[in-house]
């Protein structure tokens, strides 16, 4: 009896000392990352038949158990992850929204400053002084733009610096869990229970696993974890694990880009097969931020240096000489595959020749064995090179060598055109504007009517026209309203009246009706009529190349200001930097409010696991009470057990 009840107490001791051990452990282990609660779960001993009745034989542990809910824990996961997305993306795109709304060093000044300088040109007739101002705000509008584009790369290398860190701790994070799998495998086999300890701390890993790329969990064999990452590319599976590479692009070697290891080969990963975490945040951001914000102010550079080469070309030096390009136009980043065949001499080059036609998008092209695809990426559509030299949304495709199947380029229109956007003009050249316009009207004073000729425009076809001036247009009256000779015999004219509607006459326009108020192009040259001209009067076109203090063409280079030349002629060189900003700051504000989202959503999701798992120290401090009280009480019963044994002793003496 005394035997029995001694075994009794010393199970209940165990017990006792048992459950004081494992509230002590969550005690000191309440402060721990990643750490669950655990509790002792006691059970009946075996009972012993006493022939008139069972009677129990104490008390044993049939588990520690720890509280964790694996529902609860993964929305904490998908919450984490979704989280350091959100920070990822914000800290990169924060930057460039402050950088292109900053008003002192942002574009939009730069721009300001530049076109003021043309217009004070035209308010001072080209004076020297203008002139060296136009000329040094042109310098510094070429130095914002690269300056601009210069900070964009840096922060470029940024997203390849986090891409290459992420990739590090994933794979790290990866072989630690698999080394717990076959840890917790091991233990759960030979002992039929799992070690809470390290079950903690996989479930930790697995979290912070998640702070760099969302990974999809679900339970395997023998306790371990099989994690997958992506489009289900698995990363860990029982105690094996697939690595991530950070390799270079095979289009482009500055680009970093993630790379799936199986066996020997390395596959890229596109920007949109990782999501969440640190690493999808900062391919999402590059992707969807960085890409389209450096071509879209590429694309402002490149459409503001084509369209004032243009109108520049389309004036005279104080030289009597025809205008130079005055900024350089880059041409289009082409990088070819690393992956192509050794054999191929094929070779692509992409120039923008029409601002207005461009689409917001990157290009592959890709030899199919017998002619080349056009990709356009932004819709994956092909698109069909017309005309020679062969163009399509406006950018002109040069394709020469052999090459072979599979063959790939990739083709940015505009990603580099704010760093080559260089002032071609001596900084000291001010004889090198153009600021005349070519040509010069003027009517004699013997004309005997009160018709009158306009100063006279000119178009990128007065360039090719081969027109000899001087030309000198006669008035001959009739019984009608009279007509216009003289016109350059080989050379189509077209009337357009004050409504707009146009009469073409082909070459030779010998008798041309003369209707007040229209206007008169040929040759690439536009006058208008107004008046009433008397029979044999005569007006002339001449070259204006004694024109010193002619700022007709500086007039129209400021105009180019407010002039449509993007998104089909809707959009001028401001309002598309514009579009640029308030798409940035759209996005910079969207992913603050889902950052600050998903930080609530995430505080909320960790308090409800640790409703379930967490350590509460007023619990712990009363279960240790209970414990001491258990243990003094089960102490108790031994001595009483002592006690009956010495007085069943001392009956026999």
């Amino acid at each position: 009896m005394s035997g029995n009840l001694l075994s009794i107490g010393k199970s209940g001791l165990f017990a006792a000392q048992a459950g004081l051990a494992t509230t002590g452990h969550n005690i000191t282990n309440a402060s721990v990352a990643g750490y669950n609660r655990q509790v002792v779960v006691q059970a009946t001993g075996p009972m012993l038949d006493t022939g008139v009745g069972f009677q129990g034989t104490g008390t044993q542990i049939s588990q520690i158990k720890r509280y964790s809910d694996e529902f609860l824990n993964s929305q904490v996961r998908s919450a984490q992850s979704s989280k350091s997305g959100l920070d990822s993306y914000y800290s990169q795109i924060s930057q460039i929204d402050n950088m292109l709304a900053d008003q002192t060093s942002g574009l939009s000044p730069a721009l300001q400053g530049f076109f003021e300088g043309l217009q004070d040109m035209a308010r001072n007739r080209a004076s020297l002084p203008s002139r060296q101002s136009m000329l040094s705000a042109s310098d510094t509008l070429a130095t914002r733009f690269q300056a601009l584009d210069t900070r964009l790369d840096e922060i470029r290398d940024g997203v390849n610096g986090t891409i290459e860190s992420s990739v590090t701790l994933i794979n790290s994070y990866a072989q630690q869990i698999a080394d717990l799998n076959d840890q917790i495998g091991t233990f759960a086999a030979a002992q039929q229970r799992a070690p809470n300890d390290l079950l903690d701390k996989r479930d930790q890993l697995v979290m912070e696993l998640n702070t760099q790329v969302k990974a999809n969990v679900t339970p395997g064999d023998n306790n371990s974890l099989t994690i997958s990452i992506g489009n289900g590319q698995p990363l860990v599976v029982g105690q094996r694990t697939f690595q991530l590479a950070a390799i270079a692009s095979p289009t482009d070697k500055g680009r970093i880009e993630v790379g799936y290891v199986a066996g020997n080969k390395v596959s890229v990963l596109g920007d949109n097969a990782l999501s969440g975490g640190t690493l999808g945040g900062a391919l999402e951001f590059r992707s969807k931020t960085l890409d389209p914000a450096q071509s879209a102010l590429g694309k402002v550079a490149i459409g503001l240096a084509i369209e004032f080469n243009a109108q520049h070309k389309l004036g005279l030096d104080q030289n009597g000489q025809p205008g130079k390009d005055v900024f350089n136009v880059a041409e289009a980043f082409v990088g070819k595959n690393i992956n192509n065949a050794q054999s191929s001499t094929a070779a692509v080059k992409a120039i923008v020749r029409d601002p207005a036609k461009l689409v917001d998008s990157d290009y592959k092209v890709k030899y199919n064995g017998s002619g080349y695809d056009v990709i356009r990426l932004s819709d994956n559509k092909p698109v069909v090179l017309t005309g020679t030299p062969p163009s399509a949304d406006g950018i002109e495709f040069n394709i020469t060598g052999s090459g072979a199947a599979g063959d790939e380029f990739l083709v940015r229109p505009t990603v580099g055109g704010a760093a080559n956007f260089k002032l071609l003009l001596n900084p000291g050249d001010t004889e090198s504007i153009a600021a005349a316009a070519p040509i010069a009207t003027s009517f004699p004073n013997t004309n005997t009517g009160t018709g009158k000729i306009s100063e006279g425009k000119v178009d990128a076809g007065f360039l090719t026209s081969g027109v000899s001036l001087p030309v000198t247009l006669s008035f001959q009256s009739n019984a009608t309203t009279g007509t216009l000779s003289g016109f350059p015999a080989g050379m189509a004219v077209r009337v357009t009246n004050a409504a707009g509607a146009f009469i073409d006459y082909p070459a030779p326009a010998t008798n041309v009706a003369f209707t007040a108020g229209s206007t008169y192009s040929f040759g690439g040259m536009s006058v208008t009529m107004t008046g009433a001209p008397g029979n044999n009067d005569s007006f002339k076109i001449a070259s204006n190349k004694d024109g010193i203090g002619d700022t007709r063409n500086v007039g129209l280079l400021g105009e180019l200001q407010t002039k449509n030349i993007f998104n089909k002629n809707t959009a001028t060189i401001q309002s598309s930097y514009a579009q640029l900003v308030s798409t940035v700051g759209n996005k910079t504000r969207e992913v603050q409010a889902n950052g600050e989202a998903a930080e609530a959503l995430l505080t909320q999701a960790k308090a409800s696991a640790s409703d379930v798992s967490g350590v509460n120290l007023d619990e712990e401090a009363t279960n240790l009470i209970k414990y001491q009280q258990a243990y003094q009480a089960a102490g108790k019963v031994m001595q009483i057990a002592g006690t009956i044994f010495d007085t069943l002793l001392s009956i026999g003496r």
